[in-house]
C-alpha cells in the first residue's frame, strides 16, 4: 500500500507541479506585460516632458520679443506726440508752411529764385 500511496503522491505531485507551471507561466506573462506597459508609459512621460520643455523654451523666446516690440512700439509712440506738440503750435506751423509749401504770411511776398535752371545750365556747359 505504500507503493501505491507513493504513486499517489507522485501524481499528485506532478499534476501540482503542471498546475505551478501554468500557472508560473500565467504570472510570468502577466509581469512581462505590465513591465511593457510601464515602460511604454515612461516613454511617454518622457516624450511628453521633453515636448513641454521645449515649448516653454520657445514661449519665452516669444514673450522676449513680444517685450522689446512693445517697448520700441511705445518709443515710436512717445516720439510721435512730442513731434504733435512741437507741430501743434502756430508759429511752428507757420514755419513749416513756409518752408516746405513755399507760402507767404499776409502782408509778404514771396520770391522763389530758381536755381535749378541755373545748375542745369551750368551742367551742360561743364559737359562741353
Amino acid at each position: 500500500m505504500k507503493r501505491a500511496k507513493g504513486k499517489n503522491k507522485k501524481v499528485e505531485t506532478s499534476g501540482r507541479q503542471n498546475v505551478n507551471k501554468t500557472s508560473l507561466r500565467k504570472t510570468g506573462f502577466y509581469y512581462s506585460f505590465l513591465t511593457i506597459v510601464l515602460l511604454f508609459c515612461l516613454v511617454q512621460i518622457g516624450f511628453s516632458a521633453i515636448l513641454n520643455i521645449s515649448k516653454l523654451i520657445a514661449y519665452k523666446a516669444k514673450i522676449i520679443t513680444l517685450k522689446k516690440t512693445l517697448n520700441d512700439a511705445e518709443e515710436h509712440n512717445k516720439n510721435l506726440k512730442e513731434e504733435i506738440k512741437v507741430y501743434s503750435t502756430t508759429q511752428n506751423l507757420e514755419g513749416i508752411a513756409r518752408n516746405t509749401l513755399k507760402m507767404a504770411g499776409e502782408d509778404e511776398v514771396l520770391v522763389i529764385i530758381n536755381n535749378t535752371a541755373q545748375q542745369n545750365n551750368k551742367s551742360v556747359r561743364r559737359q562741353k
